[in-house]
C-alpha cells in the first residue's frame, strides 16, 4: 500500500472519530446577550439577578422572573441602581471588618 494513501486514511480516520469541538463560533461569542431591555419591571416578580460583562457589550443585567422567564432590564433603572450601591457598600464593610 502506498505511504501517501496510508497517510490520507489514518487522517481522516481520525478526523471522523475525534470528538466534536465544544466552542462556539465566533459570531455567537462576541454577540451581546440583552439586544433589548425593559425599563420598568416590579422588584416583587425577580426571582433573580445575573450580571454579564464581556468586553465588546455594555454592562448588562438579565433578571429572571418567578415564571422562569428571563428578560434584561435596563441597568439605569433607579431601584436597580439603589441594589448596586447598597450592594457595594454592604460588601465594602464586609472587607473593613475582616
Amino acid at each position: 500500500m502506498d505511504v501517501k494513501l496510508l497517510a490520507v486514511v489514518a487522517v481522516l480516520t481520525v478526523a471522523t472519530y475525534a470528538p466534536p469541538s465544544q466552542a462556539k463560533p465566533i459570531s455567537l461569542v462576541e454577540r451581546c446577550y440583552c439586544r433589548s431591555t425593559v425599563n420598568s419591571l416590579p422588584r416583587g416578580i425577580i426571582r433573580e439577578l445575573k450580571f454579564i460583562h464581556t468586553p465588546n457589550c455594555p454592562f448588562q443585567v438579565v433578571a429572571k422572573l418567578k415564571t422562569n422567564k428571563e428578560v434584561c432590564i435596563n441597568p439605569e433603572i433607579r431601584w436597580l441602581q439603589q441594589y448596586l450601591k447598597n450592594a457595594i457598600n454592604k460588601m465594602k464593610k464586609a472587607k473593613q471588618a475582616n
